[in-house]
């Protein structure tokens, strides 16, 4: 085991929250603390954190929001760290072999999903068998966020090759894939909520690619001038998409029916974007400024902030079951 890793259930004990988590939770990681923080949506206070394992990117909650995952990128590293929601602590680490560089997360039918840059691959994990499989290769480079639509249909961005991996399983075991190119380091995107769009942030070049998914191919380029564009996110009713970037001090508001900026929100550089299941609220990493911004979605103004821990960056919701 990696010593860092041993060290971090060493402090366990003492950082561990003294209750489990309420029925719906947001899930913060800080990469400067190298810690998971459980906030409570309710009074917007941390409950407790718990050891995230090194380098934390990314974290999604298992479908019964019993248990979290978090991608451990750490240079190249191949483990994903699991934390027990209920007892809030972390558990041991998920060894995924020659599938390196753990970035974008999904959970679906069961099973964990991810992308692997350093193997340029998408895997999973079953929590009920404990087998990691190395379900397709997309052949790009930097295979970097992934939306897993059904266990059949999943979607990727491939931020080193320019473009975007649409794959859809066949008969044994295979997938078709479609690469569709877009901007220059496509990076953060969304699938909306009917499920006939991606729309995917392109950091090189500030633009946002708009894909048909039925017709595979790219319907509209927006000049939405976000340069460094780091995550997009659509509210639950698919009015609006959300864009954070890095490289500037604004949140983008897109209206998704007219394709036209809105709305830029002066919250300072940001990452993770996660939309309140109900469409109240929106949670965005500030990660230099070291807190998450909390976003009124009906007056779009900032209504608050959460300190939730040094560089805050991925996000996610767990409701438990």
């Amino acid at each position: 085991m990696n010593v860092h890793i041993a060290a971090g259930f060493v402090l366990a004990a003492a950082i561990t929250a003294t209750q489990s988590a309420p029925s719906a939770s947001l899930l913060v990681l800080s990469k400067a603390d190298h810690t998971l923080a459980v906030v409570d949506p309710q009074s917007l206070k941390v409950l407790g954190r718990v050891p995230s394992g090194p380098d934390p990117h990314e974290v999604v909650a298992s479908s019964d929001g019993r248990v979290a995952y978090i991608a451990n990128y750490n240079g190249g590293g191949n483990i994903i760290t699991p934390v027990d929601l209920v007892a809030m602590k972390a558990l041991p680490p998920i060894e995924l072999g020659d599938l390196r560089a753990p970035h974008g997360l999904a959970f679906s039918d069961g099973k964990l999903w991810f992308t692997a840059e350093g193997a340029r691959a998408v895997g999973t994990y079953d929590p009920a068998t404990r087998k990691v499989e190395r379900v397709l290769d997309t052949g790009q480079n930097g295979t970097h966020m992934v939306v897993v639509m059904n266990p059949q249909r999943l979607v990727t961005t491939n931020m080193g090759s320019g473009n975007v991996t649409i794959a859809e399983k066949a008969n044994a075991g295979q997938w078709n894939q479609a690469t569709v190119g877009v901007g220059p380091r496509g990076e953060g995107f969304d699938v909306s909520p009917d499920g006939k769009q991606a729309w995917i942030a392109n950091a090189g070049d500030g633009t946002v690619s708009v894909i048909d998914l039925s017709a595979k191919k790219v319907t509209d380029t927006l000049q939405a001038a976000v340069n460094g564009a780091n995550r997009l996110k659509f509210t639950p009713d698919g009015k609006l998409a959300l864009v954070s970037t890095l490289s500037g001090t604004d949140l983008t508001v897109i209206d998704v029916a007219t394709h036209r900026v809105t709305k830029r929100l002066g919250i300072g550089a940001a990452a993770g974007i996660q939309m309140q299941p109900d469409g109240a609220r929106a949670y965005v990493a500030c990660t230099p400024a070291d807190h998450v911004a909390i976003i009124d979605l009906k007056t779009l103004e900032v209504a608050g902030r959460i300190e939730a821990g040094g560089q805050p960056d991925g996000l996610a919701w767990a409701v438990r079951r």
